[in-house]
């Protein structure tokens, strides 16, 4: 018996229930280019995806090539269908990666009851990784859910959800290795890994380690992410069950550019209730690909119940303005952005909405010695020197201010007084214009 959660044996999604059949569906034609909304693509000037030759995305596929589709079959055909040719996929409804709930992806043999027997920490202890048959299991349950959740992303794709209520339940967008790519208008709930891993060697007392992002950019290019609420949605880490003692985390990041990705715009999103949320750079030591990459700016987007990096950078010039950054009251709150190993991040014209109980020396955390410039940021509707309250209540992690470059593409700059009633009522999927 399987304690794992998840919503597919449990919710039936609009018209998706018993629809399985394997069809594209084709809509559209050339002619509708002008005026249609599918084939829109990154302004110039719209960020640092729109940098060099710009972000078009589909914009120029043939009446063969795109597609409306209703089901996770359905979409995985459409992406896969016509190699790298332009594409347009319409995402029409709410479709379910695992509509059949974990237990489809679990290997002959494996028994999570037992899994907790074999790896109690009473029996095994902590100072020797997990091994041994109910492990394996584990390890290939993961691998078939891995094949099942992930949808590979080609070059000069757009993926748009047709009105206010479209988007992905448990699937895992891969945007890797490859150039020219808009995902816009789609409400995404993060995967839920079925199958998390027990370290007993992770810290003191263990810990359970989760895969999949909801959306990873990995070594790509021109990247335009718009318009999307990204959510663990009914899955919040506080309804995970704890397992030896430790949460059994089921989640990871919703919006991650890793491995030398580059040149990514990412506005009018609604991140929301997360932990680990954006991370730009995933390692100190790759430098040799990330260097000169990870350029990456974040505009007009609303951040509401996350924990902890909204995002973290590494190496990356990234430039973060006229976003909306809510903690509320009853929610565990780490910081906002993580300035890590060689980071650049230029963070201006920002609004935060916090509680009483939080400072804003919390909103900055020092990870690794690195510039950065923040200014012109109000808090609580009150311009607010950041680094300078961080660096008088936290003096151990003093920040340098003066990130060493200025960001030149950039879209209108509104005041930050004027973030949260803007960015509030325009963030997000089904308010695109």
């Amino acid at each position: 018996m399987n304690r794992h959660l998840w919503h597919g044996h449990a919710i039936k999604v609009g018209a998706l229930a018993g629809c399985t059949a394997l069809v594209l569906s084709l809509t559209g034609t050339a002619a509708q280019a002008h005026g249609d909304i599918a084939r829109q693509t990154l302004g110039a000037g719209d960020g640092w995806g729109s940098h060099g030759t710009g972000t078009t995305g589909g914009a120029a596929a043939d009446a063969e090539h795109v597609y409306t589709v209703t089901t996770w079959a359905q979409f995985k055909a459409a992406l896969a269908a016509g190699g790298d040719a332009p594409k347009i996929i319409k995402v029409k409804g709410m479709i379910d990666a695992v509509a059949e709930g974990c237990e489809a992806f679990e290997a002959e043999g494996y028994d999570f009851d037992q899994y907790l027997a074999d790896y109690d920490p009473a029996v095994w202890g902590y100072d020797t990784p997990v091994s041994g048959p109910q492990e394996d299991l584990r390890a290939a349950s993961a691998k078939n859910q891995d094949a099942g959740i992930k949808a590979n992303v080609p070059a000069n794709t757009t993926i748009i959800g047709v009105g206010r209520n479209a988007g992905i339940l448990g699937g895992s967008l891969q945007i890797r290795g490859v150039d020219n790519v808009i995902v816009r208008n789609l409400t995404i709930e993060a995967p839920l890994d079925c199958f998390p891993q027990w370290d007993p060697t992770d810290g003191a007392t263990g810990a359970w380690n989760s895969e999949y992002d909801a959306v990873v950019v990995y070594g790509s290019t021109h990247v335009w992410i718009d318009h999307n609420t990204l959510t663990d949605g009914r899955h919040p880490d506080s309804a995970l069950p704890s397992y030896y003692g430790e949460v059994y985390q089921q989640h990871d990041g919703l919006l991650d550019v890793v491995r030398g990705a580059d040149l990514v715009t990412a506005s009018w999103n609604s991140f929301e209730d997360h932990d680990k949320t954006m991370l730009i750079g995933n390692s100190d030591s790759a430098g040799a690909t990330d260097t000169g990459r990870l350029r990456v700016t974040l505009h007009h987007n609303r951040f509401e119940g996350i924990v902890e990096r909204a995002p973290r950078v590494r190496f990356g010039q990234v430039d973060a303005y006229n976003n909306h950054f809510v903690v509320t009251e009853d929610q565990n709150y780490g910081y906002t952005f993580g300035i890590g190993k060689d980071s650049r991040l230029y963070a201006t014209h920002n609004a935060f909405s916090l509680p009483d109980d939080v400072s804003a020396a919390k909103t900055l955390k020092k990870w690794s010695e690195a510039p950065l410039t923040a200014e012109h940021n109000h808090v609580n509707g009150r311009l607010t020197d950041l680094i300078a309250v961080h660096n008088a209540e936290i003096p151990a992690e003093t920040l340098q201010s003066g990130a060493g470059w200025t960001p030149t593409l950039r879209t209108k700059v509104d005041p930050p007084r004027a973030v949260p009633a803007i960015v509030d009522h325009r963030a997000g999927a089904g308010r695109l214009r």
